[in-house]
């Protein structure tokens, strides 16, 4: 450890002294557990990651505690590292630099809805705010199979989307994130509150550019959904169900999954629901437009091997969205260590024979795993959650490379700098936002290399403004 980092380590042991009535965790085992997410999904990920932590941990419950932390950790120059639930698969809640990780989920509660827009305070769990939507006939446009324990800030700042994108496309399609109150860090700290387009570049870049506290956002008319399996013998009859299924306007669904066989394997718990080495297809439908569905799964051959009512779902407390999305890869993972993913794009115009070719090139080391859903810019397309066969990182990096040369783009998920992962696909504007605030470079740092590049004058003798070397 470098003296300079001694130093950091030191000051941050300070912050519970000049704040006692903060709820600070000093533990070396929880503050560890506190510095991880998902990122053991990567092997890749868990190799770099090794190791990083931070030094000690907070949980505010009001805006004034967050802010006293804030303002402590400006003053004394302590990177701040914020986090919700850590359901990320990024390393996003991983401290590079340690100082003070930034626990929000004591920070959760709502705050209204009115109509069809909800607003709350980003550590609130995705469930809680679904379910008191929904008391007033109204619920969440995206759920991700990680709802029940993920934070609004958490999805905000590291996440897509989920169940519902298949109707209103992931957070990032204009209209579903209304407005963001974020906080500068600064000795004495800001509140911002940014609309539109604006509150935009703070999304999806893992807490690097501002504290976000409360969210804005639409939602839509409450469904009692249906939960359903197909199965299919086929994967050209199962994959071109669940295209047609997904697209068809008239027949209200909010998921449609496609697993390829084997994966419907991993999952224990459904076996008698799973027929050996046929295809599956999860599926949340309206009851009005169930009738329909069964009709269209006949047509292409296959055959509705469960089904539960909403009212069962909640009985039981068992659903099927914990089965799709990167829940998919959980379940593998559980039966199979040796298992690994990536997230693949398609183009909406293709997309169908570029599936059916990248099954053909990699059947046996990649099982295709999509989720259909509406594009940001509004195009039915599917997306992939591939699991693969891992052996080497130099392999993995070829397949990735097999997908972008079928005309297929690749979100990198075994990379933690917020560029990489977006094939440095980065709004300059971005780095702006960074500059207003988080004008020290203090959060999350090293997971946005454009703030070095864009900003020579930050002073290099901070520890926090060395560049990461990216190894992955």
């Amino acid at each position: 450890m470098t003296l300079v980092a001694t130093t950091t380590a030191t000051t941050a042991a300070q912050l519970p002294d000049l704040l006692p009535d903060l709820d600070w965790i000093a533990d070396p085992l929880r503050v560890g557990r506190l510095s991880q997410d998902f990122a053991w999904f990567s092997p890749v990920l868990k190799r770099d990651l090794a190791g990083k932590r931070g030094d000690i941990a907070v949980r505010p419950r009001t805006e004034a505690e967050i802010r006293q932390v804030v303002a402590a950790c400006a003053s004394a120059g302590i990177p701040l590292t914020v986090r919700g639930s850590g359901t990320g698969n990024y390393g996003q809640s991983t401290p590079l630099h340690g100082g003070v990780i930034l626990d929000l989920s004591g920070y959760n509660a709502l705050s209204w809805v009115r109509g069809s827009v909800g607003r709350a305070q980003s550590g609130i769990r995705l469930a809680d705010f679904d379910a008191q939507a929904r008391l007033q006939g109204q619920e969440l446009r995206w759920l991700p199979s990680t709802y029940r324990s993920a934070t609004l800030g958490g999805l905000f700042g590291g996440g897509f989307g989920g169940a519902g994108s298949i109707n209103h496309g992931p957070l990032a399609a204009p209209g579903n994130v209304l407005a963001v109150r974020a906080m500068t860090v600064e000795p004495e700290p800001q509140i911002v509150e940014q609309r539109g387009p604006e509150a935009m570049l703070l999304h999806h870049t893992y807490g690097t550019n501002g504290i976000v506290l409360e969210l804005e956002v639409s939602l839509t008319p409450a469904v009692e959904w249906t939960e359903c399996i197909a199965t299919f013998e086929q994967f050209d009859a199962a994959l071109e169900f669940a295209d047609r299924f997904g697209s068809a306007p008239g027949l209200e669904k909010k998921e449609v999954c496609f697993l390829a066989a084997p994966i419907p394997q991993y999952f224990t718990s459904l076996a008698e629901h799973l027929p050996v080495d046929q295809h599956a297809v999860i599926l949340l439908v309206a009851p009005h437009s169930e009738a329909g569905m069964r009709d269209m799964v006949a047509q292409h051959g296959g055959q509705v091997t469960y089904r539960k009512t909403a009212d069962e779902v909640a009985s039981s407390h068992k659903t099927l969205l914990e089965y799709t999305w990167n829940h998919t890869t959980l379940h593998a993972l559980k039966v199979d260590k040796g298992l690994t993913y990536i997230q693949s794009g398609f183009n909406p115009m293709h997309r169908l024979k570029q599936v059916k070719a990248l099954e053909a090139a990699l059947k046996g080391e990649v099982m295709m795993h999509l989720e259909f859903l509406r594009t940001k810019e509004g195009a039915f397309n599917c997306s992939g959650l591939q699991i693969i066969r891992y052996t080497t990182e130099e392999r993995l990096n070829q397949i990735m490379q097999i997908y972008r040369d079928h005309g297929v783009q690749i979100n990198n998920p075994h990379v933690y700098i917020v560029e990489d992962g977006k094939q440095n696909n980065l709004d300059p504007a971005v780095v702006g936002m960074k500059r207003r605030f988080d004008p020290q470079g203090l959060l999350n740092p090293g997971k946005l290399r454009s703030w070095y590049t864009a900003e020579p004058t930050a002073p290099l003798e901070a520890p926090v403004q060395t560049p990461v070397r990216q190894t992955a």
